[in-house]
């Protein structure tokens, strides 16, 4: 039986997300995903007179050409992969997945290298074209999420199709009010951050990039961070789990890293270039549905209530100059549930244990 659910989670995505206009050329990627999503987004491209074009991946097939992936052969994917790209107009990716960590056993020199050749194609990709990704959900991330298979389709659904056109106008004072901002402190259990975002742009995401959505983001001056932070959710990088992960700075680089029993390997990813030790992007996340972690960053950096500050490569949108091969979203929650925490700007209380404060940002409450 046809989910009529499907239907407007393309819909949504076609005329929402990247407002799909007549002859608009869109590359459909579809990663481990069922047919019936592939043919709601042809349908409902082709609907809105934009030409749909078509990627089908499939990860254990990937997974094998990264373990032997060579610098000539991805130097020779990344040409075609970024002329492909350079002619379209919008890009829609449905990324599934069986195993989420089908990758973790591809040697990191391997995936390095991978990463290096597919950085111009996400760059172009990113500044270039009207773009949405977004996950499918499977048992695996039912998995994740401890949740029955039934349940988490109905969160999935519930979380992908929120109305996030009417949270503009708050996320747009939030907005102005980063943008207004020097001095940013942020306290927590196992952590103090003292920061600036002076003069760099923020950015308010409302479900035109990411589904789901729900955060506003910027970046720190770039050797201006100081002190700790201890992450508090579980995270998931190149296919290998993390959890606990504590960081220290000083002038804005990260001088310490722990991950308990995956401190060596927390540590090889950040030594992966000389931006991977500094921080590329502040945000903070609000989504009214999502509130616990699964391992799976377009939800988890996205829970009511968290902040993530990530090591790696900085947005065009909200430059700091950093460049890395790198952008490891790390994410830590405030609520009262997660131990509390408390974020200043400027000296003033803005959000505390997970509650923003002023009037003008709290319907991003809930």
């Amino acid at each position: 039986m046809h989910d009529a659910r499907i239907d407007a989670l393309a819909r949504q995505l076609v005329r929402y997300s990247t407002a799909l206009k007549k002859g608009d050329k869109v590359l459909i990627d579809l990663h481990d995903v069922p047919d019936s999503i592939g043919l709601a987004l042809i349908r409902e491209a082709r609907a809105k007179g934009a030409l749909p074009f078509l990627r089908i991946h499939q990860s254990r097939l990937t997974r094998e050409m990264l373990k032997g992936a060579d610098d000539a052969q991805y130097s020779v994917i990344s040409k075609h992969l970024l002329a492909e790209m350079k002619d379209m107009d919008a890009y829609i990716a449905i990324r599934g997945g069986y195993n989420i960590a089908e990758s973790s056993d591809v040697p990191a020199e391997r995936m390095k290298l991978a990463m290096k050749h597919m950085r111009p194609v996400l760059d172009h990709r990113v500044r270039k074209t009207k773009w949405c990704v977004l996950r499918w959900p499977s048992p695996s991330m039912a998995q994740q999420a401890t949740m029955s298979t039934e349940a988490f389709e109905d969160f999935y659904f519930k979380v992908c199709l929120l109305d996030y056109k009417a949270r503009l106008p708050a996320m747009n004072a939030l907005k102005k009010l980063m943008d207004a901002t020097d001095r940013v402190e942020i306290t927590g259990p196992g952590t103090n951050l003292k920061f600036s975002i002076k003069g760099i742009q923020s950015i308010a995401c409302g479900g035109q990039y990411n589904i789901p959505d729900g955060e506003v983001f910027t970046a720190p001056v770039r050797d201006s961070v100081e002190g700790f932070i201890t992450y508090n959710a579980p995270t998931i990088y190149q296919g290998i789990p993390f959890d606990g992960i504590r960081l220290e700075f000083s002038k804005g680089k990260i001088v310490k890293a722990e991950a308990g029993t995956k401190t060596k390997q927390l540590n090889r990813i950040l030594d992966s270039d000389a931006g991977a030790r500094y921080v590329g992007e502040f945000a903070l996340g609000f989504h009214p549905v999502i509130r616990e972690p699964m391992r799976d960053i377009l939800f988890d950096e996205k829970i009511a209530g968290s902040f993530h500050f990530t090591p790696g490569q900085a947005y065009e949108d909200a430059d700091n100059g950093n460049r890395s091969q790198v952008h490891w979203d790390m994410v830590s929650i405030q609520r009262k549930d997660y131990g509390g925490g408390e974020i200043r700007f400027d000296g003033k209380l803005i959000r505390k244990d997970g509650v923003f404060l002023p009037k003008s940002l709290a319907k991003l409450n809930g």
